[in-house]
């Protein structure tokens, strides 16, 4: 049975709460936890310091078949496991039991586990920030490889994953050149369809070099792209959340992608963290290597164009377009809430035609990653990533939620609906 359909029949115990009515809390958790062979193996866990409760932030969602995957990213020590799934089938089975389920290491735990030679196959997970999974069921994994204090234990690498067989299909590490001490890569995007598995092509954007790494499947070989619409925008760093405020130089950060036109191609969104404008460029010239390089006189920089402006306080994490109703979804990171845009109307990207489908300030603070399933839901993930950084997770409080809701429910009743 659907999650959405317990929640209209009314089964959702009373700890699931309505934002705006539009999305429903389905998970939440204080400090994550995760599943351990035994309370003993837990406990020498803690005692080695292997196991930090506060150290874990909860921060990429994605939904797969009958797993929920929530990455850990090893920005402090003491992060059990990087990669991690929750069984949505043993959620809604116990649903009463379950609003707050450990969560599982993926594949398991020796995966996740940092140590061995290093290049022993399997390769380790080293941290990981978001995750996605495509149409021809694998799961894209770009692994940072760096851990706390910004110690690089590795180039940053993409690993796939089979998710029928839950097994590494391969691991291909980012050049020298493609990356530095600087390097962070925030999100993952994966241009593919059923159709054509062979030919996918991912665009991993590098926050603080404001690049854009493009690999492509079928070559098995990566190159860089650059912008002056990947930096980040000096009028737009100031970011406020509770008592916390902060400035930050966080360029290109998230990228979403359009239905496939008549050419096999798609156009990309794509915006800085620290930004509230959106910019859109054909994803054919992403993929041209030639006309992109670096180094090249035939770059075609006016193939990237201005979308428009999400306005004061647009600052924006993640984004999604849903390709069915062409509605593209972003967090609002100082806003504590999500926006949303219907790129199939033909209205500008501007104030009047983007809409709110949900606000919070107690129960959505800093939405940090969302994204849609191949059932039409919508999935939102929120974390108190700035109480994170700069104080400390407060164990008595709610930190984590997981939000969920058909598309069409979504939108219904703002500027984005269909109608």
């Amino acid at each position: 049975m659907e999650l959405w359909t317990l929640v209209c029949l009314g089964l959702l115990p009373q700890v699931v709460l309505s934002i705006n009515t539009r999305l429903t809390e389905v998970l939440h958790w204080t400090l994550v936890d995760y599943v351990f062979g035994s309370p003993q193996e837990r406990q020498a866990a803690l005692d080695s310091g292997r196991f930090v409760p506060q150290n874990n932030l909860a921060l990429g969602v994605e939904r797969w078949g009958d797993k929920l995957f929530i990455t850990v990213p090893r920005f402090k020590s003491g992060v059990w496991s990087t990669l991690n799934y929750i069984k949505l089938d043993d959620k809604l089975a116990d649903i009463k039991n379950s609003t707050s389920p450990p969560l599982i290491p993926y594949p398991n735990l020796e995966a996740n586990t940092l140590g061995g030679e290093a290049k022993a196959w399997p390769p380790k997970l080293t941290s990981v920030v978001r995750v996605r999974a495509d149409a021809c069921d694998r799961l894209w994994v770009m692994d940072s490889a760096v851990i706390e204090n910004n110690k690089q234990l590795g180039p940053p690498k993409l690993m796939v994953y089979d998710l029928k067989s839950d097994s590494l299909l391969f691991s291909y590490s980012l050049k020298d050149k493609e990356y530095n001490e600087k390097s962070l890569f925030p999100s993952i995007t994966v241009d593919v369809t059923s159709a054509n598995c062979d030919h996918a092509h991912v665009y991993l954007p590098d926050v603080y070099n404001y690049n854009l790494v493009v690999y492509s499947l079928q070559t098995n070989e990566t190159h860089l792209v650059t912008h002056n619409y990947f930096h980040f925008d000096p009028l737009s760093g100031d970011f406020s959340s509770g008592k916390f405020h902060w400035q930050w130089q966080d360029g290109i950060f998230n990228l979403a992608l359009s239905p496939v036109d008549r050419e096999g191609y798609r156009l990309v969104y794509f915006h800085a963290l620290a930004s509230t404008m959106e910019f859109v460029v054909a994803s054919k010239h992403l993929q041209n290597s030639s006309m992109m390089s670096s180094d090249s006189a035939a770059q075609d920089f006016s193939a990237f164009k201005v979308l428009g402006n999400r306005g004061m306080g647009g600052q924006s994490s993640a984004e999604f377009l849903d390709e069915e109703t062409g509605v593209l979804f972003f967090t609002l990171v100082t806003k504590n809430a999500v926006g949303c845009w219907n790129s199939f109307k033909g209205d500008e990207y501007e104030d009047k035609s983007i809409g709110i489908i949900a606000q919070d300030e107690e129960t959505m603070v800093f939405p940090n990653d969302l994204k849609v399933d191949k059932k039409g839901n919508l999935w939102v993930i929120s974390s108190p990533l700035p109480e994170f950084f700069f104080g400390n997770l407060n164990p008595e409080n709610v930190n984590f939620r997981v939000f969920m809701s058909p598309v069409r429910l979504a939108i219904k009743g703002t500027v984005c609906d269909e109608m």
